[in-house]
């Protein structure tokens, strides 16, 4: 029968799932197969794309996460941190300074080594050590020191408090890995994942990029999850279009990233029998950022226009339809501590404020400038999105803008150069706490390798993090979210909902994928098994 699974959040992070009646459809066979659009490609640059220290995006990060286990992670569900490598793990000052874990028993790799406190600290210390440009390293660079203590036991000390640090103890780049397969200053070439987590991997390659995952269960696996099957394959898809059709012959369980917004809103007005819908919110933003030294945008008043012309509201019904809404904050609804920071600055879009705005600072217009997006990264719609953002811009005689489309391996590597004015990314969150949405995108060593600085903000991000209380810290994020709605590094445009389709008899699917688009293959079982 058709079907659609709804999962509405309670509490960030804490999903509930809402199910209609099972359906049914042919046995899918030992192994339990997903599809994704994600492209794992090695190249001159970047020769090792799947080490812990280097990979810094959704698909990356979904694949390590079945492989590399982690000292806690996020419970099924949603919540706070609880231990996962680890049996215990708690701040030890109420300072939030000093953070000590002990492992669990008899915890081993999967070829059978003992997993050490030492090779805990040797897993951080690589990542900060290869302190990888744009990579995952600042989500550990407030690690002072390391101390380990007898057989299980190892000692953070931080340089400054950080409540949100068991968080970042859940991402991939705190995964614990061996010293034998990953040196120690530099990064493990190739396509080859190890570690101790749920999951033993196994990648098939042609030439310089994975055509195919298989994870099996790791019989050694130790740890807090459940594994609920025994082998998953990953198979990967040129584009949506031909991951839907491999689900509609049944050569797969589950599409996964990216389903195409024509698709969600296909199934949604017209359900597929035998197949449902996935429906959860998604915490994903997409958002288009300056390189405030480049001359064209390096006035802020340039950047203060474009965000008085965008229309974000045409470009989610236009281009995106039910799947996505206007953002008007880095930090997006749903989030603790989201305010309307954009909307609140520079209201409906207004062209003739925009013409005040670089009259007023001697700017001569049309300001001219190459909005740049990647081609193959986020989805079928993202040419359509910058198209419409440029179209926008262009119709006010305020700007000339052309639109140029790149592979995501080349777009990354002239973005981090600083190659490009004006570019457009998506972001999913590290971790469910407003701090994701801030720090990457302005504090030093920032995901985007950006030079904008603002002093105001290098005091705020630290005074953010000291507040166990989460909500307590709302007055310094509007503080943040207000910096900047006025110098406009970076522009939210959409926050998008994730849709997931699946066969009937595929369960699990609501756990499978969370709101920060987080894989976790363990959750998934066929009905009855």
């Amino acid at each position: 029968m058709n079907r659609k699974t709804l999962v509405l959040p309670a509490v960030v992070g804490l999903l509930v799932p809402v199910l209609a009646a099972c359906g049914g459809s042919d046995d899918g066979g030992d192994a339990i197969v997903v599809g994704t659009t994600d492209q794992f490609i090695a190249s001159k640059d970047n020769p090792a794309p799947l080490d812990p220290a280097i990979g810094y995006d959704a698909g990356i990060w979904n694949l390590l996460r079945q492989t590399v286990q982690t000292l806690t992670h996020i419970p099924r569900g949603g919540g706070e941190p609880v231990p996962e490598a680890a049996k215990s793990c708690a701040f030890t000052d109420t300072e939030n300074e000093s953070y000590r874990c002990t492992l669990r028993d008899g915890l081993t790799f999967a070829d059978g080594t003992p997993v050490t406190p030492e090779d805990v600290k040797y897993s951080f210390q690589r990542v900060i050590d290869i302190n990888y440009g744009s990579g995952p390293v600042g989500l550990l660079t407030n690690i002072d020191t390391m101390e380990t203590k007898g057989e299980n036991e190892i000692v953070f000390h931080l340089k400054s408090s950080d409540a949100t640090f068991p968080y970042k103890l859940a991402t991939p780049p705190a995964g614990i890995v061996q010293k034998d397969k990953y040196p120690a200053k530099e990064a493990r070439e190739g396509f080859q994942i190890d570690g101790s987590g749920p999951y033993m991997m196994e990648p098939e390659v042609k030439g310089d990029k994975v055509v195919k995952v298989v994870f099996t269960k790791n019989p050694k696996y130790k740890g807090d999850l459940k594994v609920r099957n025994e082998k998953v394959e990953m198979d990967l898809f040129p584009d949506a279009k031909a991951m839907g059709k491999a689900l509609d012959d049944k050569k797969i369980d589950m599409m996964t990233r990216t389903m195409s917004p024509e698709q969600a809103q296909e199934m949604l007005a017209e359900p597929k029998e035998g197949v449902k819908l996935t429906e959860m919110p998604g915490f994903a933003i997409s958002y288009v950022a300056f390189n405030t030294e480049d001359p064209t945008v390096k006035d802020k008043a340039v950047r203060q226009a474009v965000a008085q012309i965008i229309d974000r509201g045409a470009v989610a019904s236009k281009v995106y339809g039910s799947t996505a809404e206007p953002l008007y904050s880095l930090i997006p609804s749903g989030i603790t501590n989201h305010t309307n920071s954009f909307y609140n600055k520079y209201g409906e879009p207004d062209a003739n404020a925009a013409a005040e705005t670089l009259d007023k600072a001697g700017i001569s217009t049309p300001v001219k400038f190459t909005l740049h997006y990647t081609t193959d990264h986020y989805g079928p719609a993202t040419k359509a999105e910058y198209e419409t953002l440029a179209k926008q811009l262009n119709e006010t005689k305020l700007f000339d803008v052309d639109v140029q489309g790149t592979p995501w391996d080349e777009f990354r590597r002239h973005q981090r150069k600083g190659d490009y004015a004006v570019y457009g990314m998506g972001w999913f969150p590290d971790f469910p706490d407003p701090d994701t949405y801030i720090a990457p995108f302005i504090d030093k060593g920032n995901f985007l390798n950006a030079p904008y600085r603002s002093a105001q903000a290098d005091t705020l991000i630290p005074q953010s993090r000291r507040e166990a209380d989460r909500s307590a810290a709302a007055p310094t994020f509007e503080k943040l979210q207000n910096i900047v709605a006025d110098d406009v590094p970076v522009l939210p445009v959409w926050q998008g909902k994730q849709y997931v389709a699946s066969l009937d008899e595929l369960a699990g699917v609501e756990y499978a994928v969370t709101s920060s688009a987080d894989l976790q293959l363990w959750e998934l079982e066929q009905s009855g098994s």
